[in-house]
C-alpha cells in the first residue's frame, strides 16, 4: 500500500521551513562543501502493506515527521520514489496529487480544527472543498461521528470539547473522503495516558472496520506495543531497525532499539550500583547483566539451573514480565557471582538457551 524506495530530503539550515529542494544548490558543490545542508533523511526504503498498522519510533529530530509528510508529498523527497496503492506520488501533477491526497488521510497532534465551525462543520469541510452534495455530506458527517462517538456533539465547537474529543474529531474529518491510508503525526502527544488509550482502540477499531492502513509516528513505545503490526526505528534520518514488533520489543537489534525497550520497561540498575560499575573485568570483579527472556524461557526455571549447573550465586537485582501483544517478555537485572571462569560459563550457558545477555558493567567482589 505504501512504498517508499531510496528517500531522501535534504534542507538548507536557513529555509528549513519551506519546501525548498536541495537540488539546485547542491549541484554548485554548495557555497560552504553542504556544511548548511540537513539531511532529514537518508536512502529511507520502508513497505508498508495494506491493511496494517504501521509504527515510526524515533528521538525528537531523527526524522519521523519528514518521513510521513513525504508519504503525502506535504514534504518532496530530494531524490527517491513514493509509491501509495501503486501510484508514483512524486510523478503527478499538482492536479492529480490534490485527488490522490483524497485517499490520503492525516491526524496531527494538535488537532488543527477550525475554532469557528461547529463539530459537524469541521468533519463535513473536506467534503465541501470536493463538492459533495449537501446530502452526501450529512449522511457521510453523521455516520463518521458515530464511528468515533461524538454524535451528540455535532453543533459543539472545538473550545467546548476535551483534548480527547478533539482529536475524535479530527479522525473523523480524516476518515471524511474515505481514505485507503491515515497517517498520523504524533497523534496522541498532547493527550493524557487514559484518552491516550481510547485514541489508540479507536485506531484500531478503524483499521479492523474499514481495513485502512495506518502510518503512525511516535516517541512512545506504549503506543508502538499496544496497536502496531510492525515498527521501524529512525535514528539521524536512516532507517536502523525494521521488524515485528514483538522481534522488535524481545530482540531488538542496535543499541538505540534496546534504549528505548529499556526506557519504556524502566528496568536499569540501581543508581548505588551504577555508581560502582567499571567497564573492565578485574581480578577481583563480577559482573552484572541485563537479561532478556522471551518464548517457553520465561516459564523455565533456567536461573535455579544456572546456579546449579554452572555453580554460581545469582542476586537478582530487578525483574519484570511484560506481554507483548502475543508474547511474553521477560527481564532481569542480576550480578552473577563466581569466579571469572564460573561466570562466563553462566554467561555461555544463558545464550544457549536463547537469552539476550547484555554485560552491564563490573563491581568489585567484596572478599
Amino acid at each position: 500500500m505504501i512504498e517508499l524506495s531510496n528517500v531522501s530530503k535534504i534542507y538548507f539550515s536557513n529555509t528549513r521551513s519551506s519546501n525548498t529542494r536541495v537540488s539546485n544548490a547542491a549541484s554548485s558543490k554548495d557555497s560552504d562543501n553542504g556544511s548548511n545542508a540537513i539531511h532529514a533523511l537518508k536512502d529511507v526504503s520502508l513497505i508498508v502493506p495494506k491493511g496494517t498498522i504501521h509504527g515510526v519510533i524515533g528521538l525528537s529530530g531523527a526524522g519521523k515527521s519528514t518521513l510521513i509528510r513525504c508519504v503525502n508529498l506535504l514534504e518532496r523527497p530530494t531524490s527517491g520514489s513514493v509509491k501509495v496503492d501503486g501510484q508514483e506520488m512524486t510523478r503527478l501533477s499538482n492536479a492529480a496529487l490534490n485527488r490522490a491526497r483524497h485517499r490520503i488521510g492525516m491526524i496531527f497532534q494538535h488537532f488543527n480544527l477550525l475554532t469557528t465551525r461547529t463539530v459537524f462543520d469541521n468533519v463535513a469541510l473536506p467534503l465541501e472543498l470536493m463538492g459533495q452534495k449537501r446530502a452526501t455530506v450529512r449522511d457521510r458527517v453523521t455516520l463518521l461521528l458515530e464511528l468515533v462517538g461524538l454524535a451528540d456533539k455535532a453543533n459543539q465547537y472545538p473550545a467546548q470539547l476535551s483534548g480527547g474529543q478533539k482529536q475524535r474529531v479530527a479522525i473523523a474529518r480524516a476518515l471524511a473522503s474515505e481514505p485507503q491510508v491515515l497517517l498520523c503525526d504524533e497523534a496522541t502527544s498532547a493527550l493524557d495516558p487514559q484518552t491516550t488509550s481510547s485514541i489508540l482502540e479507536l485506531l484500531r477499531d478503524i483499521n479492523h472496520q474499514l481495513g485502512i492502513t495506518i502510518l503512525l509516528i511516535t516517541h512512545e513505545m506504549e503506543v508502538v506495543k499496544s496497536i502496531c503490526h510492525r515498527v521501524s526505528l529512525i535514528s539521524d534520518g536512516e532507517l536502523v531497525e525494521d521488524a515485528e514488533v514483538g522481534d522488535f520489543f524481545t530482540a531488538p537489534r542496535t543499541q538505540l532499539g534496546r534504549e528505548f525497550l529499556n526506557d519504556f520497561l524502566q528496568l536499569t540498575p540501581p543508581k548505588e550500583l551504577i555508581e560502582r560499575l567499571s567497564d573492565k573485568a578485574g581480578e577481583n570483579t563480577h559482573p552484572v547483566v541485563r537479561l532478556t527472556f522471551s518464548g517457553d524461557a520465561v516459564s523455565t526455571p533456567l536461573i535455579s539451573r544456572l546456579a546449579r549447573e554452572c555453580g554460581v550465586d545469582v542476586s537478582i537485582l530487578q525483574a519484570k514480565v511484560e506481554s507483548i501483544q502475543e508474547r511474553t517478555l521477560g527481564l532481569m537485572i542480576a550480578e552473577l557471582l563466581g569466579t571469572p571462569t564460573q561466570t562466563q560459563q553462566a554467561m555461555s550457558y544463558l545464550k544457549s538457551h536463547q537469552l539476550q545477555v547484555e554485560v552491564l558493567g563490573h563491581v568489585q567482589r567484596n572478599v
